[in-house]
């Protein structure tokens, strides 16, 4: 991905791995749109990054999704760049009952949105040169965490798509790319003080120069063991995180 130049949309860009990297984009040189929910985090972000700019966004609601995207494209018609960072992770019971609520609504905002989010942008992006559509799944894509297991679901059904969509627009302009996080310190799961996790500054500055570079998959380093497991031994490794997580998390 070119690292200079953009104008870049970022979901779930008021905290976390997405405010990360829009600053860390936003310092390169390119024209950086981040979104959300909660406005006063936006507000924030905005305020301490002067230039950015800000929209609303429900990635889970339809409508949201299409007025954002016609507000994009008539404001900033050079966007090129679209990444899919808005995502909720909430601990759930695949051994008992699952909420019906968190169920929908994990879906909904870690699946469905960024699906919504990128279809309601693709044909603006085939007219742009170096467009990228990103999306930041998880190490739990392939190996799961079982007290978190639908947002694990979640992302692993990502990742999927993703290879599809890839495919698809392998004779196009657009490139798809997969950032696949390990665990970070940040508010998901309340792990910004987490020992084990990666600070976040240092998750940013690894995925960045691997950004820059021709890579499909944006792994750190931290990340490779993780997507190096699916297969048919797959189970060991699983069942040796989620026994180690089990004193991290309980359940």
């Amino acid at each position: 991905m070119k690292l200079t130049g953009n104008t870049i949309f970022i979901t779930g860009g008021g905290s976390g791995i997405g405010r990360g990297l829009a600053e860390a984009l936003h310092k390169r040189g390119n024209k950086v749109i981040i979104s959300g929910r909660r406005r006063g985090h936006l507000d924030e972000v905005v305020a301490a990054n002067p230039g950015m700019a800000a929209i609303e966004l429900d990635i889970a609601d339809p409508a949201s999704i299409e007025k954002v995207s016609a507000q994009l494209i008539a404001d900033y018609p050079d966007l090129n760049v679209l990444i899919n960072n808005a995502g909720i992770m909430e601990p759930d019971q695949a051994g008992g009952h699952i909420d019906d609520a968190l169920l929908v609504s994990t879906i909904t905002t870690n699946l469905i949105g960024p699906i919504r989010m990128t279809s309601a942008l693709l044909d603006h992006l085939k007219t742009r040169n170096d467009a990228v559509v990103a999306y930041t799944s998880s190490v739990l894509a392939f190996v799961p965490l079982a007290v978190t297991s639908v947002y694990s679901s979640t992302k692993a059904a990502l990742h999927s798509y993703v290879l599809s969509q890839r495919f698809m627009l392998r004779d196009t302009n657009v490139r798809v790319l997969e950032i696949a996080p390990p665990w970070v310190r940040t508010d998901l799961m309340n792990s910004r003080e987490a020992e084990q996790a990666m600070p976040l500054d240092a998750f940013i500055d690894e995925t960045i120069a691997v950004l820059g570079t021709d890579a499909e998959e944006v792994l750190v380093e931290g990340a490779k063991a993780f997507r190096a497991n699916p297969g048919p031994g797959e189970h060991a490794f699983v069942n040796s995180f989620n026994a180690q997580m089990m004193e991290v998390f309980g359940g």
